[in-house]
């Protein structure tokens, strides 16, 4: 494997140029396809799903490539760059047969697509002999990589890695096998850290002068490494407080950002109902207009922490016209009493009542996940976000929200699909079957050569898309790589559950909770299908559309 050399990047570099030609000229034809009176019709766009859908994933993982490449240009460490050649291979190997099987139906001429560099990059880092060389790499070094942080960001790692494998890990187990409410302790530990200002800029209360989105994903990263459920403590913050510092009143900034970046205050959001989830148009928890304020009445369900909260993040109707649809909601704030345990009831001094049971699930525990019944809770206008201004905006303060809370998810699946690796490699090295430890095996080391390059892309895309985040930019690559790291965490998780054999699925060993935890990662914080399907794929086709237009003078 000492053979890598810069000319390997190049090579990659050039069979990822022919697959990102191959993914526009995909999404051009499904613009052509798509593109009504008014532009692009998703019910049009909806007749395609299926390409669509794959045009979403393939091109998320075709950016964490890019990025990954980028990256070992930059360190020239031999793994990293022998990990590189391997997934842009990959990845052209799987786009190319996609196309092949889509491009009848899209009338697309596949052979004009694809040229020498996909064809020599594929001939060159797929064959048997390049992955067993990626595998002996990685079990000499025990690591799938650098991470080319720099020093400042080093000292976050280590901070958390340390806290992580000292306090963490340690209670993940049990805090699973009992469905139990992750300790007191560990809350004021983060917040003494300052883990939950982590996106919040110093001025109200927060890390620094301006947002650290990359130090918000290394510690989420090294948590949920130790178990999924501390990471995900920094989410619900992160999203309330990206909804504050995007359309919150300077007075409604001052005063809950500290708050929240303290940990003085933790929050849960309210969103998804029994009937809407992802369709957020037609939820139907109301808050209607009363003298001082507003009351709120609906079930919300899906709301992560609910019981232990403070605050509730509520998106509600507040203009009942069906034709409203998605600007007819607006975001609240509903401040509550701490409770434990799987149910609580609130009954307010000014005003109805909360209730909330705990849904019962099959991993993610430790905060409990509830529905929540609103019965004519009165909240005051003060805690409408944006105040009046802010009526009608809920869907796209919360969206914005969400950005953030997509880009840490995505570090939670890193932490999630990091662990899941080390367990598989320590386990293969240490067991032995017919004769041989288990990671002799070549199909064992093919496994964790392919585990190896997930996280490698996985993590650049992620620290490529939180610099973007701190300049303002990024919400469509946030959505990308949420997409593609929770669904390589859930793959990753399973790989390392199949190398442990039967043990795998005992609950004594950690990867039968990591792979119970991974599920959820493509569930939440935006359904993958939804991402793809409504979020990512409508980007990519304008800026395909975008692109041509620029390039003809203004036609296609």
């Amino acid at each position: 494997m000492h053979d890598v050399t810069p000319a390997d990047l190049d090579l990659a570099r050039g069979g990822l140029l022919e697959a990102e030609r191959a993914l526009e000229a995909v999404a051009l034809r499904l613009a052509d396809r798509s593109t009504g009176p008014d532009g692009l019709s998703m019910e049009l766009l909806d007749e395609h799903q299926v390409t669509t859908f794959d045009l979403a994933t393939l091109s998320s993982e075709h950016q964490a490539a890019l990025h990954l490449v980028a990256h070992a240009q930059t360190t020239r460490d031999t793994l990293d760059m022998a990990l590189a050649c391997g997934y842009a291979a990959d990845v052209t190997a799987r786009l190319r047969a996609k196309v092949q099987e889509r491009a009848p139906s899209l009338g697309l001429v596949e052979e004009g697509l694809f040229g020498s560099a996909t064809r020599d990059l594929m001939q060159r880092w797929l064959a048997p002999a390049r992955v067993e060389g990626i595998a002996r790499l990685l079990l000499e070094q025990g690591h799938p990589g650098t991470d080319g942080l720099g020093e400042e960001h080093r000292i976050v790692q280590d901070a958390f890695r340390t806290y992580s494998e000292r306090s963490i890990t340690p209670i993940a187990e049990g805090l699973h096998r009992a469905d139990g409410l992750i300790p007191e302790g560990v809350i004021a530990d983060l917040a003494e850290q300052g883990c939950f200002g982590l996106g919040i800029p110093a001025a109200y209360g927060g890390f620094s002068d301006e947002p650290d989105h990359v130090a918000m994903v290394v510690a989420t990263e090294e948590l949920s490494k130790g178990a999924l459920i501390a990471g995900s403590l920094i989410t619900r913050p992160e999203i309330l407080s990206k909804a504050l510092l995007k359309g919150g009143t300077e007075e409604q900034k001052r005063h809950w950002l500290p708050l929240l970046a303290s940990g003085e205050r933790m929050a849960a959001v309210a969103v998804t109902e029994p009937d809407y989830g992802s369709d957020v148009a037609g939820l139907k928890v109301v808050a209607r207009k009363v003298a001082g304020g507003y009351r709120i009445t609906g079930t919300k369900t899906w709301c992560t922490f609910a019981g232990r909260a403070e605050l509730l993040m509520v998106l509600a109707r507040t203009d009942e016209s069906p034709a409203s649809k998605h600007r007819g909601l607006s975001l609240f704030i509903v401040e509550k009493p701490r409770f434990d345990g799987h149910a609580f009831r609130h009954d307010s001094p000014t005003g109805g009542s909360l209730e909330g049971r705990a849904i019962p699930t099959i991993g993610y525990r430790g905060m409990h996940s509830f529905e929540v019944k609103f019965e004519d809770l009165f909240v005051p206008e003060a805690n409408l976000i944006g105040g009046t201004e802010g009526l009608g905006k809920g869907f796209y303060l919360q969206m914005e929200g969400f950005s953030g809370g997509r880009l840490q998810t995505a570090a939670r699946a890193l932490g999630v699909m990091r662990s899941a690796f080390e367990h598989a490699l320590r386990y293969s090295t240490e067991r032995s079957v017919f004769g041989r430890r288990i990671a002799d095996y070549p199909l064992t080391r093919h496994k964790l050569a392919r585990m190896a390059m997930l996280i490698a892309a996985s993590r650049q895309f992620t620290y490529h898309t939180a610099r973007l985040m701190d300049r303002k930019e990024g919400q469509t690559q946030a959505s990308m790589v949420k997409l593609m790291a929770c669904r390589m965490a859930e793959g990753i998780a399973r790989e390392a559950q199949q190398l442990h054999g039967g043990m795998g699925y005992a609950e004594e060993f950690a990867v039968s909770r990591l792979f119970v935890d991974s599920r959820v990662l493509s569930i939440f914080e935006g359904a993958e299908e939804v991402l793809a399907l409504r979020v990512i794929a409508p980007a990519l086709i304008k800026a395909a559309g975008d692109k041509a237009a620029s390039t003809t003078g203004g036609h296609r």
